[in-house]
């Protein structure tokens, strides 16, 4: 399933997550982009508080549409889509199915 942003573009849904103790997430998408996401900036805000404590962090998963931590806080795809920087690896479906 994919999400429309509100730039108007479809996002894939997040496959799979894996949190790093420096607050950053390794995302694969549902069309098999890998991206990194830098969470940082979100610990600032009171409602993404108990981001902070490292062991709650690292605890992220992805819920089947985007990264949750418990019932309480996720992250919209669309957000971590289009704040995340693509890794550069053969994911990118372009690159890996090119006609040569």
């Amino acid at each position: 399933m994919e999400h429309i942003c509100h730039s108007g573009n479809p996002v894939p849904t997040v496959k799979a997550v894996t949190a790093t103790p420096d607050y950053m997430l390794h995302l694969t998408f549902g069309n098999g982009e890998t991206r990194i996401y830098d969470a940082r900036p979100l610990l600032t805000k009171n409602i993404f508080f108990p981001l902070r404590e490292p062991a709650f962090f690292l605890r992220a998963f992805a819920d089947g549409c985007s990264v949750a931590w418990n019932d309480d806080i996720d992250l919209d795809p669309c957000h971590l889509y289009e704040c995340s920087t693509p890794t550069g690896g053969a994911t990118d479906v372009w690159t890996v199915f090119r006609p040569h």
